[in-house]
């Protein structure tokens, strides 16, 4: 059973979503997020059934309409009207990735998600093998462009952004911005995203225990359009990457970040005030040294980040004590035999 057409404009979300039967018998869902590519989808579709048909399983395709301006709708609503596999989501403005990620796979049915481009720079062909690394155990498994046909600049400053990823992160992939991934559809649920955090998608769920794999896969040229991503989006990117490491390192234990801080601070600024305290019991005079301001401000800034640590225990404990035992034990325990 499909749901036809689904305009969020119309219609809360969580009323279509109520609308699905509680067990699909759909395998695969395909989740394209896009905007402003309505000469790409119908060749898309036609390289997803290409791929796809062949493993003779049931699978859909997700469009989801990220307020596009071009008529890419209208070229949707067409192809849903003529295939019973399309299903399309049209956000009501131009919203970004992750919410049109996150809204993709709100309504994703199927046991297996995978996530594709959709400018056909990403090969669908490539899906299949994707599949079969999930099935070899893995929960998350994340294309590699090993050979990107793109811009000299953008190679370089994503090579440079993978590599301070997988320094900062620990988790060693080599392209966490190839948008042709496959998740179980588990990881999907327990994984929430936002702002433009729907690149560190793998990285979130290697943190919460997720087998999280790679696997080279064919990059093509651009066909059509140009690329709305700039070096500024790597930019932005960093400060994202900042926040998934203290929320995956340091969110039930923020004491442990801001207390070593605070500690190491405090620690140097009391030396420096001991030795001018002992200088001034010898008789030197210490009023008018600039090493009295720094002993202070380093031993008040270092109280001040032991102090934000404990308030942030505080609130890490009362979220633990609200959250009831059964929903805190579905983050760590992966299954039960009975």
């Amino acid at each position: 059973m499909y749901v036809r057409a689904m305009t969020i404009a119309s219609e809360p979300l969580t009323a279509v979503v109520h609308e699905l039967p509680a067990e699909s018998p759909t395998a695969v869902s395909v989740v394209i997020p896009l905007y402003n590519e309505a000469p790409t989808l119908r060749t898309l579709y036609g390289e997803l059934r290409a791929a796809l048909d062949r493993l003779g399983e049931a699978w859909e395709v997700i469009f989801v309409d990220d307020g596009s301006t071009d008529g890419s709708y209208a070229e949707l609503a067409r192809l849903h009207a003529e295939v019973e596999n399309v299903r399309v989501v049209r956000l009501r403005r131009n919203f970004g990735k992750a919410a049109a990620l996150a809204s993709g796979f709100l309504v994703a049915s199927g046991s297996r998600i995978v996530t594709i481009d959709a400018d056909l720079q990403d090969d669908p062909a490539e899906i299949p093998r994707l599949l079969a690394r999930l099935d070899d155990g893995f929960d998350v498994v994340s294309g590699w462009k090993a050979h990107r046909c793109d811009p000299l600049s953008r190679r370089l400053f994503s090579k440079v952004f993978n590599g301070t990823i997988r320094l900062l992160s620990g988790v060693p992939l080599h392209d966490v911005n190839c948008g042709l991934k496959a998740y179980r559809a588990e990881v999907t649920r327990d994984v929430r995203i936002y702002g433009e955090l729907h690149r560190f998608l793998p990285v979130l769920a290697h943190y919460r225990g997720y087998g999280v794999g790679e696997l080279p896969v064919n990059h093509r040229p651009r066909a059509h359009g140009r690329s709305r991503y700039g070096i500024e989006r790597y930019l932005r990117a960093f400060f994202d990457l900042l926040s998934v490491s203290f929320i995956a390192r340091y969110r039930t234990r923020p004491l442990h970040l801001f207390g070593s801080v605070g500690l190491l601070l405090s620690s140097v600024g009391a030396c420096i005030l001991a030795y001018l305290t002992a200088l001034k019991i010898g008789g030197s005079g210490i009023g008018e040294r600039p090493l009295l301001l720094l002993g202070v401000l380093l031993f008040i800034v270092g109280i001040q980040f032991l102090s934000l640590g404990l308030i942030g225990e505080m609130l890490t404990s009362q979220h633990e004590t609200r959250t009831a035992p059964a929903e805190r034990l579905r983050f760590y325990v992966r299954d039960v035999l009975e």
